[in-house]
């Protein structure tokens, strides 16, 4: 059996499933396609400049190169804002129609096409609308009284966007209103009566710009004035009013109340209000001066505002007192004279004894009870200073004087004189006097002596008296006085003398030497004294010329100090140097020369080195002189004939005489076969003969040298210098002519060189005790 509702289901499911086909189909399709976005472009059609109703279209056009079919996204913005967004797969351009254009379309336009992603924007184009529709104005009612609220429209049926609305009275400014909409409804009041004219125009805001339109409809209304005026009186009205008299004062609403709902009356005074009420408004009060000027009655009913104003003038029974102060300048525990009066007074009212005075100092009553409004401060109240007024009375009215500031002053103090900075002798320095209490202006004056240096006198808090001079000798410090003064009926105080260190410049610098510059010696400690005159503290420098530091510095409170150099050697000797420096100066003294002698110890070294030196070759000298003599000895040795039985036995031959003075040489080391030896007895065969020769020479003392050695014939005596040689022969004991022994050569010293005669002599001798000695030979 065929069902109709199967057969439609069947069918609806049949046409889905095709339609997932062809849709998966389609997008398989796109996802495979190849393609560029060429171009987007834009058109404003029929033109980019159109009158106010005209259709326009705004075309977007895209250039796309693809392999297949292809979804696009046009988007249209106006201003940067989407206005319209349309998705499809055709390669149609895309049309936006913009119906009976408006202003409100005017702006700048642009598409946008995306294709999986991909974008491209056209150029902007602007399109502009001219021509606004023109305004119409209406209103509820054209004839109502003042206060009274009226509806007015204005409106532009065929304008869209945004609109400000503007409303005129007589081409016055009266209204304006923003909305979204072609229309605007309002109400207004008209607070003054007479005939308006009404019109309104409006403005579309196209940012940044806006176009406004022509001016509507005139209107003409009419405002009629509402019969009610505000009415203000004064009691007592007609006469003077003076100050204690009573004041009435009332303000009143007069015309037609039956339509009065809402009606309110106000009665103030510049801003103080002082009363109200429905239809009426009183205020009573005791006159015064100050209540002098412009009362105010004021109507409020709705926006309706009337006003009514009367002046009022209160004469012043009496005027404000006055506070003078003599004298204008006051010190502490001064007389002070405060007078209050009051210059005038309502003679037909008053008379001046009946006001009285009362004067204040900071609130504080200084005259308890009334007086005729002079009083005098008591002499020596220390405090004076403070602000002072006064108060008159009469009937009831009390009048204050405007405040006086009070500012006694202070009598200077004993002055202070000081120097500011240092105190150099010759230089200029600047001396400041100063006084701890006193009030300004105050005069001080500086004295050397008892003559004026100078004046000045200090008028403001930060200025100082200060008075440049310049002594010649620390002493002229003590000579300098000030004085300070700053009221001419009390004497001047004068401060203490000027007391202060006083730096005197460095001179005469010195540098000396310890020990004298003649004894300085090697190993020696050296002390540099530098001296100068002048104020300590004085920092000594000490210099060797040629060094540009210093070798030593201190600083010393007296006026020398010294460096101490120990152990000196011959590498300090050189010109020295030194530096004085206060805080006036700095001086230098001149070059002093030291030379370090050798030490004595080295010199007696020397001596000694010396003394050997000559010494050894003294001992040199005298040891090759022998050695060579030696030689020469035993050259010249001769053979001698013993005399006595005994081989060994020596000639000793001695010449002396009774008076002669044996003399003793310096003992000499001679070779180990001389032997020494003195004075012998005389042979008593030769008495005669020594006596003869000692009677005429002087007595000489021989050393005889005998050398044992054999027998040679050929030798023959020698003889050198001034040396004499002997050969002796002597026969044996027995006589035997062959039987002889050879003694050697005998060398006689000569212990007196210079006297030939002695040594003649002792040849005599020796050839008479040796008959066969030979005649020596030369």
């Amino acid at each position: 059996m065929w069902d109709p509702q199967q057969h439609s289901l069947r069918m609806g499911t049949r046409l889905l499933l095709l339609t997932f086909i062809l849709l998966s189909t389609c997008q398989v399709a796109e996802s495979q396609a190849l393609f560029t976005i060429r171009r987007v472009t834009l058109t404003l059609e029929p033109s980019k400049t159109v009158s106010r109703g005209t259709n326009v279209t705004v075309r977007c056009q895209a250039l796309v190169s693809s392999s297949g079919f292809l979804n696009r996204e046009y988007t249209i913005y106006k201003d940067n804002t989407v206005v319209y967004t349309k998705n499809t797969t055709t390669t149609e351009d895309l049309l936006y129609s913009l119906r009976m254009a408006r202003v409100a379309n005017t702006g700048k336009y642009k598409c946008k096409v995306n294709i999986q992603g991909k974008e491209l924007s056209s150029n902007s184009e602007k399109l502009t609308v001219t021509g606004l529709q023109t305004p119409v104005l209406s209103i509820d009612k054209r004839v109502f009284s003042e206060g009274e609220e009226v509806t007015v429209w204005c409106t532009a049926p065929e304008e869209s966007g945004a609109i400000v609305f503007y409303f005129y009275e007589d081409s016055k400014d009266l209204h304006e209103q923003m909305v979204n909409t072609n229309h605007v409804e309002t109400r207004l009041r008209f607070n003054n009566a007479g005939d308006r004219k009404l019109h309104c125009d409006y403005r579309v805001i196209l940012l940044p710009d806006s176009v406004r339109s022509n001016a509507s409809n005139n209107v003409a209304v009419t405002v009629n004035e509402l019969f009610i005026t505000p009415v203000i009186s004064v009691r007592p009205h007609g006469s003077k009013i003076i100050e204690g008299d009573n004041l009435d004062i009332s303000c009143s609403v007069s015309g037609n109340l039956q339509n009065s709902s809402g009606l309110k009356v106000y009665l103030s005074k510049g801003l103080n209000l002082l009363s109200t009420g429905q239809s009426k408004a009183n205020h009573s009060m005791r006159a015064l001066a100050e209540h002098s000027g412009e009362f105010e009655c004021s109507l409020e009913m709705g926006n309706v505002v009337k006003r009514a104003t009367k002046n009022v003038t209160i004469t012043e029974l009496f005027s404000q007192p006055v506070l003078t102060i003599y004298p204008t300048e006051v010190f502490e525990r001064e007389k002070l004279t405060l007078t209050c009066k009051s210059a005038n007074y309502s003679s037909d009212r008053i008379s001046a004894q009946d006001v009285k005075y009362t004067i204040y100092i900071d609130n504080y009553n200084l005259t308890p009870g009334s007086f005729n409004g002079i009083y005098v401060v008591p002499v020596g109240l220390r405090n004076l200073s403070g602000n002072y007024s006064c108060k008159a009375d009469a009937k009831l009215i009390s009048k204050y004087s405007a405040k006086l500031p009070v500012q006694a002053k202070v009598l200077v103090s004993k002055p202070d004189i000081t120097a500011n900075g240092r105190v150099i002798v010759g230089k200029p320095f600047q001396v400041r006097c100063h006084s701890d209490r006193g009030s300004l202006p105050i005069k001080y004056t500086l004295w050397k002596k008892y003559s004026e240096v100078n004046s000045t006198t200090v008028q403001q808090p930060h200025h100082q008296a200060v008075f440049p001079i310049t002594i010649q000798h620390y002493s002229d410090i003590q000579d300098y006085k000030c004085e300070a003064q700053n009221n001419p009926k009390v004497d001047a105080l004068v401060s203490n003398r000027l007391n202060t260190t006083v730096i005197v410049p460095l001179s005469n610098p010195g540098l000396t030497v310890l020990p004298d510059l003649s004894e300085v010696a090697e190993g020696d400690e050296m002390y540099l004294i530098c001296g100068v005159e002048g104020s300590p503290p004085v920092t000594f420098k000490w210099y060797r010329r040629g060094n540009v530091q210093p070798l030593f510095t201190t600083t010393s409170t007296q006026s020398s100090a010294s460096h101490q150099i120990k152990g000196v050697g011959n590498e300090h000797s050189g010109n020295y140097y030194c530096e004085a420096i206060n805080y006036a100066n700095m001086v230098q003294s001149q070059l002093v020369t030291v030379d370090v002698k050798m030490a004595m110890w080295k010199k007696g070294l020397i001596v000694a080195c010396c003394l050997l030196v000559v010494a050894v070759l003294v001992l040199g000298c005298v040891l090759r002189y022998n050695s060579k003599r030696g030689k020469r000895e035993n050259a010249a040795e001769l053979s001698v004939k013993p005399s006595s039985p005994k081989s060994d036995d020596s000639l000793t031959v001695s010449l002396t005489h009774s008076t002669m003075e044996v003399y003793n040489p310096p003992k000499v080391g001679v070779d180990a076969a001389v032997s020494v030896w003195s004075e012998r007895p005389v042979d008593p065969g030769s008495d005669v003969e020594s006596s003869a020769a000692s009677n005429n020479e002087p007595d000489v003392e021989y050393t005889e040298v005998v050398h044992r050695q054999p027998v040679d014939p050929a030798r023959v005596p020698l003889r050198k210098g001034t040396e004499t040689v002997y050969s002796e022969v002597q026969n044996s004991p027995t006589g035997a002519p062959g039987d002889h022994y050879d003694y050697g050569s005998v060398e006689y010293a000569d212990l007196n060189g210079d006297q030939p005669e002695v040594n003649q002599a002792l040849l005599e001798v020796n050839h008479q005790d040796n008959n066969d000695l030979p005649v020596p030979v030369e």
